[in-house]
């Protein structure tokens, strides 16, 4: 429909709405809402083109038939049912000890249902409803969500940002390795229980029926693994920038004159970085809750993909190539083989 067309329809409600007195009139800021970010909906501007004469699409205005404003009605009933929970993943330090932190808040832990131990879930409840979001409804309360992870982030549900310090201060007190400038990443769920499928995708958004604590674990992993690997996609980059350096030293010179043992130590922390992505972050474990129930699979893929997490470890890996031992001639890499747990080596060079 374009826009004079809507115009039109917009006219012929006002002037019915005026002459059916039996019938309460209609208003049109309910029927036409303001389209929100992030959701399909109409809105008409006026232009200063010319419009087409009313009597090309009179016929289809005042015949009676009105689907699409009955239609509209009731699309825009059903976005108002969309309640929206932030999400905020945080990559604060290199190391957290999962176990002190489960001890010391074991009222708050969710039971796990996987054996998977890099993270633990804490649910928090006794909180006043008045908070930014839908929120999660348990028995008349409003509950908060925070995933954290042992290689170093948390990825907090439904907690507004004025609130976020007091509970990453309850992850620093377990953690080691603080950064001294933490990443942060922001995402959203919006709950839509008539929705047919399972998950729709957005910008900065998926849209569940609802969301549970599996799907709250699922998309956790997924954003704490992505904070994650911006940590150390920077870390190699500043590793890449120090070869660079040493290898225009060599083109000039003819002669290389760094510290071996230096050198030696910038390429096992490059090696370091690379295991830790693999181990630690468990870049390419199977996740349990996936495995089990297809409904979790088709989400973990689609922020996998929406985030480009694969493709981020390829363009990783492809700068640590670069991370070269400018000693002999022509440089040689250092080569790197590790068990990735499925049954086989890979080895990068």
């Amino acid at each position: 429909m374009g826009r004079w067309r809507g115009f039109l329809l917009l006219e012929h409600i006002a002037i019915r709405s005026q002459s059916l007195l039996p019938s309460p009139p209609l208003k049109s800021p309910h029927l036409l809402p303001v389209s929100k970010p992030g959701i399909k909906s109409f809105s008409f501007r006026f232009l200063s083109a010319n419009p087409y004469p009313a009597s090309v699409y009179g016929h289809e205005l005042f015949d009676g038939n009105h689907d699409f404003a009955q239609n509209y009605v009731l699309e825009s009933q059903e976005e108002k049912a969309i309640g929206k929970i932030p999400i905020k993943a945080y990559f604060l330090c290199t190391s957290i000890d999962l176990k002190t932190m489960q001890a010391e808040n074991s009222r708050y832990v969710v039971p796990p249902t996987s054996r998977s131990t890099n993270y633990i879930a804490l649910k928090y409840c006794d909180f006043p409803p008045e908070i930014n979001g839908i929120g999660f409804e348990e028995n008349g309360g409003c509950c908060r969500y925070m995933v954290v992870f042992q290689y170093g982030s948390a990825v907090l549900f439904n907690i507004s940002d004025h609130e976020v310090e007091s509970y990453l201060e309850i992850v620093r007190r377990h953690a080691s390795g603080l950064l001294p400038e933490m990443r942060k990443d922001d995402y959203a769920v919006k709950e839509k229980p008539l929705l047919v499928e399972d998950m729709q995708g957005g910008p900065d958004y998926i849209i569940l029926k609802y969301l549970d604590t599996d799907g709250i674990r699922i998309i956790g992993s997924v954003l704490g693994q992505s904070i994650a690997l911006d940590y150390f996609v920077s870390q190699v980059d500043g590793m890449v920038e120090e070869f660079t350096d040493i290898n225009r030293g060599m083109e000039k010179t003819g002669t290389f004159t760094m510290d071996r043992k230096k050198l030696f130590q910038l390429v096992g922390k490059a090696n370091s970085n690379l295991a830790d992505v693999i181990l630690k972050v468990g870049l390419f474990e199977r996740s349990e809750i996936a495995w089990r129930d297809a409904k979790y699979a088709q989400i973990l893929e689609y922020l996998r993909d929406e985030y480009e997490v694969t493709q981020r470890f390829g363009n990783l890996n492809f700068k640590l190539k670069f991370v070269e031992v400018p000693s002999q001639t022509p440089p040689t890499p250092i080569p790197f083989e590790i068990n990735v747990g499925v049954g086989s080596n890979v080895k990068f060079s």
